[in-house]
C-alpha cells in the first residue's frame, strides 16, 4: 500500500513540474503537433503582400510566395522550435487595383494579377486551416478607386444628369453649398457635385446611406467567407460616416451581425486610429486595434526604454477593464507598428529594449499582430520624405527572395540591419529565435491572453507585474525593464501566494527562493 501511495505521490510530482517548467525545459510528454488553440486569442502576423516574398521574379511579392513561406511562419508543429509559430495571418489588401499598396480597389472580385489568382488564394486557405492557422483579408470598403466600375458610373451619371442610373447615389457627394470644414472633396468637372475623398482624390468614399451599397460591401464579404477565410482587417473605420461616429458604429453593429449569422466564429478587427475614447465606442460592433501600445511614444515602447513600467501596467489594467465594459466578450489588440508607422526597431539603441517591448505587448492579453521583418529587427521610416513605402520595404531573407522596395521607396540602405532571415535563423541567439521562444512562452500559457489584468503596483520604477485571473487559476507576470537584477518579495501580493516559476524569457534568468523572486535584467517571468 504503501508503495502505491508513493507512486502515485511521484506522479503527482511529475505532472506538476510538467504544467509549471522554464523556458528553456523540453516538453515531458508528447502533445500534439498542430497547435490545438480553438478560439480567437491568437498571435496574428501582418503581411504587406508586395513586399514579403516574391515566387516568379518579377519584384512583386505574391500569394505563391506567403505560400513558399508558410515553414517559416508556422511549420504545422508546435514544438519543433523551428518556426515562428504565428496562429494567424493578416493580408494587406489583395484585390485589383492600380495602386502598390491596393487599398484603392478597383475590383473586389478579382485577386490583383501581380499577386496571383484566387486558386492561389484557395489554396493558401486550406494550408494556414491544415495548421490551425486563422487567414484574414484587409478589406477597405469606405472607399474604393476611381477606377472601379461603380465610380466610373457614377460619375457619368452625375455628369448626364441621369437619376435613374443605379449608381447615381453610390458615393457621397455635396453640392458647393452643402460642403464642410475638415472633409476633403473633389469637384467632378461641368458640374455642382463634389464627391468626398478624405485619403485621395482617387480615393473616392462611398455613400452608406444608399442600401445598396450597404449590401453590395456585405455581398463583398459574404463571398471571401465562403471562399474559406475566416474574417477581415476593416480599414478606416471611423471614415463610413466621417465626424459622425455614432452613425459609423451603428453601420458597424449592423454589418458585423450579418457577418456573424454567416460566420458565427469570425475573427474581425477594425482601424480606429484615434484616441482611447473614440476606439471604445466601437467595440459593441468589433475589436479595435490598441494604438496607445503603439509606435515609439506607445506605453510598451517607453517602458521598455526605461520610463516608468508603473504607466504600462496601470495603463493596462485600466484599458482591459474598459474593453469588456464595453463589449464582454472584446479583446485588446496591441501592436508596436504596422504599415502605416515607422518600423519599431528604429525606436532602440539597445537590443534588449526591443527585446522587452516585444515581451511587454506580446505577454498581454488579447490578441497581438507583429508586423512582417518585426521578429528580425527590420529599420524603416518617412525620415525627411513623403511615403509610405519607407515603411513597406522588401523582406530581409537573403536566401535569394528576389523581392524589391515599393515603388517611390528612398529608405537609405546604410540605416537598414545588416543581418538577414537567413543569418537570424543560424544564430541562437538572434532577434528571431528570441520572437520564437517568447511567441511559445505566450502558448504555453494561456491565462496570458485570456486572463483578467490586475495592475499589483510594485512600487519600483523598472519592476512590475500583474495578478491574471483565469478559470479559476491565478498566475502572476512580472517585468524587469531595468540592465539591472531585481528582487523582489512576493509575499506583497495581496491575496497571491505564489511559489512556483512557470516560464521567463529575457536577458537574464528568474529565480525563487522562498517568497523573494529574482528577475534578471530585461526579463519577464510567470509564476503560479
Amino acid at each position: 500500500m504503501k508503495k502505491i501511495i508513493l507512486m502515485l505521490l511521484v506522479a503527482s510530482v511529475l505532472v506538476s513540474l510538467a504544467a509549471c517548467s522554464p523556458a528553456s525545459a523540453p516538453a515531458t510528454t508528447p502533445a500534439p503537433e498542430v497547435d490545438p488553440v480553438d478560439d480567437n486569442y491568437r498571435t496574428f502576423y501582418q503581411i504587406f503582400v508586395g513586399s514579403f516574398s516574391d515566387s516568379n521574379g518579377d519584384g512583386i511579392g505574391d500569394i505563391r510566395g506567403i505560400i513558399n513561406r508558410m515553414d517559416y511562419l508556422n511549420d504545422g508543429n508546435i514544438h519543433s522550435g523551428k518556426s515562428l509559430g504565428v496562429q494567424g495571418i493578416w493580408l494587406s489588401p489583395i484585390f485589383s487595383s492600380p495602386s502598390y499598396h491596393k487599398y484603392d480597389a478597383s475590383d473586389y472580385y478579382q485577386i490583383d494579377w501581380r499577386f496571383g489568382a484566387e486558386a492561389d488564394l484557395k489554396e493558401l486557405i486550406t494550408l494556414c486551416h491544415q495548421r490551425n492557422i486563422k487567414l484574414i483579408l484587409d478589406l477597405a470598403i469606405n472607399h474604393t478607386s476611381t477606377k472601379h466600375e461603380w465610380f466610373v458610373q457614377f460619375k457619368e451619371a452625375r455628369m448626364n444628369g441621369d437619376t435613374e442610373n443605379p449608381y447615381y447615389d453610390f458615393y457621397s457627394c455635396v453640392t458647393t453649398a452643402e460642403k464642410q470644414n475638415g472633409i476633403s472633396y473633389q469637384k467632378i468637372a461641368g458640374v455642382d457635385c463634389w464627391y468626398e475623398c478624405n485619403f485621395s482624390g482617387e480615393m473616392p468614399e462611398l455613400n452608406f446611406d444608399n442600401p445598396e451599397v450597404r449590401q453590395a460591401t456585405l455581398d463583398i464579404a459574404k463571398y471571401y467567407l465562403d471562399l474559406g477565410v475566416d474574417g477581415f482587417r476593416f480599414d478606416a473605420v471611423k471614415y463610413i460616416y466621417f465626424g459622425d461616429t455614432a452613425s459609423s458604429v451603428e453601420f458597424w453593429q449592423w454589418y458585423m451581425q450579418k457577418l456573424k449569422e454567416i460566420k458565427p466564429d469570425i475573427y474581425c478587427v477594425g482601424e480606429c486610429w484615434s484616441g482611447e475614447t473614440e476606439i471604445l465606442e466601437y467595440y459593441p460592433a468589433m475589436n479595435c486595434f490598441n494604438f496607445a501600445m503603439a509606435q515609439a511614444e506607445g506605453v510598451a515602447a517607453t517602458a521598455a526604454k526605461g520610463s516608468s513600467i508603473s504607466k504600462y501596467t496601470n495603463y493596462l489594467d485600466s484599458y482591459q477593464k474598459k474593453v469588456l465594459a464595453a463589449n464582454p466578450d472584446g479583446m485588446v489588440m496591441p501592436f508596436l507598428s504596422n504599415h502605416d508607422m515607422d518600423r519599431i526597431a528604429g525606436a532602440f539603441i539597445l537590443d534588449g529594449n526591443m527585446r522587452m517591448a516585444a515581451n511587454l505587448y506580446l505577454l498581454s492579453p488579447g490578441s497581438p499582430v507583429i508586423y512582417y521583418g518585426e521578429e528580425i529587427g527590420m529599420r524603416g521610416s518617412r525620415g525627411g520624405e513623403n511615403t509610405d513605402a519607407n515603411r513597406r520595404l522588401a523582406m530581409l531573407w537573403g536566401d535569394g527572395d528576389g523581392i524589391g522596395d515599393p515603388v517611390g521607396s528612398t529608405y537609405p540602405l546604410k540605416n537598414q540591419i545588416t543581418t538577414t532571415v537567413a543569418d537570424q535563423l543560424q544564430d541562437e541567439g538572434s532577434l528571431y529565435n528570441y520572437y520564437c521562444r517568447l511567441i511559445a512562452v505566450r502558448r504555453r500559457n494561456p491565462a496570458i491572453a485570456r486572463g483578467l489584468y490586475t495592475d499589483l503596483k510594485c512600487g519600483q520604477k523598472n519592476f512590475g507585474g500583474f495578478r491574471i485571473d483565469y478559470e479559476g487559476e491565478t498566475v502572476g507576470l512580472f517585468h524587469n525593464t531595468s540592465t539591472e537584477a531585481v528582487s523582489y518579495d512576493l509575499s506583497k501580493c495581496k491575496d497571491c501566494a505564489f511559489d512556483e516559476i512557470c516560464d521567463y524569457i529575457g536577458m537574464g534568468d528568474a529565480k525563487l527562493e522562498g517568497t523573494m523572486l529574482t528577475v534578471g535584467p530585461q526579463t519577464s517571468v510567470i509564476v503560479k
